[in-house]
Parts: structure tokens; sequence; C-alpha cells
């Protein structure tokens, strides 16, 4: 047997709760998108959203019965993730891509692993079929995440963005969710409204 390292001790989710989002959760989720957009790798939004904007999101997706998860560490929002249509168009109603955003004193604790499985679960029971995640190509951890839980890599956007004075590129994985494409859907109701 290995001795733990402080690298495997990090790696083992702790006391960890995934549950659906409430509205008295958007200030946490503020605080960590905030952090994600100001210094993280992979989102591309000029400036920090606010909770009101955050909340209205959450409120749409939840009314859409898409997932909008948040983990908790003791009684702490640690991370959140939720899924949204892949596209606006009707054919493509069951598919939905996601976004995983962890508190950064809790970066690779094992919080995507605990989010990832659930929002897969949540999906999958609402209906949807295939998954994506868009990924910056050096967030390693995130794509190494994703392969676990059998994501693959699907297609690299090439200098799709321009963050931190460099262009960067995008990483596509995708995975089958349900019975992905084996059997015809059960109905989803579509609606156009974001």
């Amino acid at each position: 047997m290995k001795p733990a390292t402080s690298e495997s001790v990090l790696d083992r989710p702790r006391d960890v709760t995934v549950r659906s989002s409430t509205e008295s959760d958007v200030a946490s989720m503020v605080a960590i998108y905030t952090h994600h957009v100001t210094r993280g790798l992979g989102e591309f939004d000029a400036e920090p959203m606010q909770a009101v904007d955050i909340n209205r999101r959450r409120k749409n997706m939840l009314r859409r019965r898409l997932p909008h998860l948040v983990a908790e560490r003791d009684g702490m929002v640690v991370g959140y993730a939720y899924a949204v249509p892949f596209r606006k168009r009707p054919a493509y109603r069951y598919a939905v891509k996601h976004s995983i955003y962890v508190h950064p004193d809790h970066l690779h604790s094992g919080i995507g692993r605990q989010l990832l499985p659930a929002l897969v679960e949540a999906c999958t029971g609402a209906g949807y079929r295939q998954m994506f995640a868009y990924i910056d190509a050096e967030n390693v951890p995130s794509q190494s995440l994703h392969e676990v839980h059998g994501f693959r890599r699907v297609g690299l956007l090439e200098g799709v963005g321009f963050k931190y004075g460099k262009w960067t590129d995008t990483l596509l994985m995708q995975r089958a969710i349900g019975e992905g494409t084996t059997t015809a859907p059960v109905e989803i109701a579509y609606s156009r409204t974001t």
C-alpha cells in the first residue's frame, strides 16, 4: 500500500453534500464565479455577474427541468454546476452543455468528482441524451475529470478566446447519457425562452 501523500489526501471527498441550489446560495455562487472570471482558465465573461443575473439564470434553468446544483461542505457552498441547452433549435433539445465551478480554496479536493456525476444523473433523469463540455485546452485537471466520467474529446476550437493577453484554445468533450442514441427519445417539451 502506498503511503498517503498530501495530494491523495486532498483528492478524497470529505463530507460533501450535492443538492439543488436555492436562492440563498446565490451570493456564494457569485463569489465563486467572480474568482473564475477574474483568474480562471475557462470563463470568458468580461466582468463578474451580479446576484440578480445568476438568480435569474438559475430560475430559468429550473423552470426548464435543467439541473442547477451546489456542493456543500460544513454548511458552505464550495462549488456549483448546471446544464443548459446545447443549442436553441428544437432538433437539439436532447443535448445539454454544462459548467462546473469550484471555490478556489477547494480546488482539487474532489468537489468536481461529486458534482459531475450528480449532474449527469439529473440530466439523464430529465430525458437528455448527450452532454457536452467546453474546456480551456490548458485546464488539464478538468479534462481528466471529464475523461474519468466517460467524456471523450470530439473537437478542438483553436484560438477562439483571448484572455490574459493571449489566444486560447477550447476543447470540446462529449458523452452519451442515458440510452444515448440507441433508442428513440421520450419527447421533451421544447421552449424558445432562455
